[in-house]
């Protein structure tokens, strides 16, 4: 339990809820968001769902506020469209497949309010099928290393770290999950908020990328507590994952890193994809393998367009420096971020 005697809530949150077809999820988690965020408001923003979602909000929680997306945009395009009609100093983007805990709001409220330069912020994501373990998406705070690869503190791959308080400090990060993901919204407007070509899958990553790119802080707050299902709308076995993983990832290299490194980067990522492609064929799963194709064939599709992007952002000041986690967990046994980080 979080406890804090000195802080005073000066902002105004908005956690705000993106659901697509999610009446099941909203039964199980939306209870937790309602109890313990007493500091917020709360919305959802659906994404023109055809289920029943709207009408069980409308008649179990009249406090929660819902905005109608008149397209299932995806993630990015989703959030943009609704975040234009919520008044707040602070959003509070969280998935429909997340439990909050008592007093979840406060470190993150208390962090922002003590470090005006801190832009995004995420709490501890566990995972809600085994709360005693981190979860894929986020863990204790995202990094990128020397090729791009994004993980977390307390996940490498698909290596999950038992959650034993080692990671309840408060650190800056490269880049927070979109799971539970607070940012000013000054700064998501200034910036245009996510890219609406990416649909679903590492536009957080982009977005702090971005960020961090205008000098503003991105941290990990560990007193802060939530559980994630994971895969609620998207899991491993679907290929649009793997598609959307693969060629995002490339988008974001080509948006934001130096001009010097961008050849060589973009060309070692394509590579190790192709490496990835005959992995899956090894395991019987070519359905992927097209995946990665298809994510290269649109990469080089869109290109043209993210180069644009790139020469529209801010000047390219961040690069990640770490050590290769490819070449630190798959050759050299690595499966704890501590030893990479």
């Amino acid at each position: 339990m979080y406890f804090s005697t000195s802080i005073q809530l000066f902002v105004k949150i908005a956690v705000v809820i993106l659901n697509w077809n999610g009446k099941k999820l909203l039964e199980t988690f939306l209870p937790s968001i309602v109890t313990h965020s007493s500091q917020a408001e709360i919305y959802i923003a659906d994404n023109a769902s055809s289920d029943s979602s709207i009408s069980f909000i409308q008649s179990n929680f009249p406090t929660v506020k819902i905005i109608q997306n008149k397209e299932n945009g995806g993630f990015a395009k989703g959030y943009n469209d609704a975040l234009q009609n919520i008044d707040a100093d602070i959003y509070a983007l969280v998935n429909s497949d997340v439990e909050v805990t008592e007093n979840w709001l406060l470190p993150i409220i208390e962090t922002f309010q003590k470090n005006k330069n801190t832009a995004i912020i995420q709490p501890k994501i566990l995972d809600y099928k085994n709360k005693n373990r981190f979860e894929y998406a986020g863990a204790a705070g995202g990094f990128l290393d020397a090729l791009g690869y994004p993980y977390c503190r307390g996940r490498i791959f698909n290596s999950l770290e038992t959650d034993k308080q080692q990671y309840n400090d408060t650190i800056d990060i490269n880049w927070a999950s979109g799971a539970c993901f607070f940012i000013r919204t000054a700064v998501y407007h200034e910036l245009k908020g996510f890219d609406e070509d990416y649909f679903a899958h590492q536009e957080e990553i982009d977005l702090c990328w971005r960020t961090r790119n205008t000098n503003h802080n991105i941290q990990y707050v560990g007193k802060s507590t939530v559980y994630h299902l994971g895969g609620g709308t998207l899991n491993e076995a679907n290929s649009l994952k793997t598609f959307l993983n693969f060629r995002n990832s490339l988008f974001t290299l080509v948006k934001n890193l130096p001009t010097r490194k961008i050849g060589v980067i973009v060309f070692m990522r394509m590579v190790l994809d192709g490496v990835a492609g005959l992995y899956f064929i090894l395991q019987g799963r070519p359905i992927h393998t097209f995946a990665i194709l298809r994510a290269h064939m649109s990469f080089y599709l869109h290109l043209r367009k993210m180069i644009a992007k790139r020469l529209a952002t801010p000047k390219i000041l961040n690069y990640n420096k770490s050590k290769s986690i490819v070449w630190s967990y798959f050759v050299l046994n690595i499966k704890k971020s501590d030893k990479i980080v």
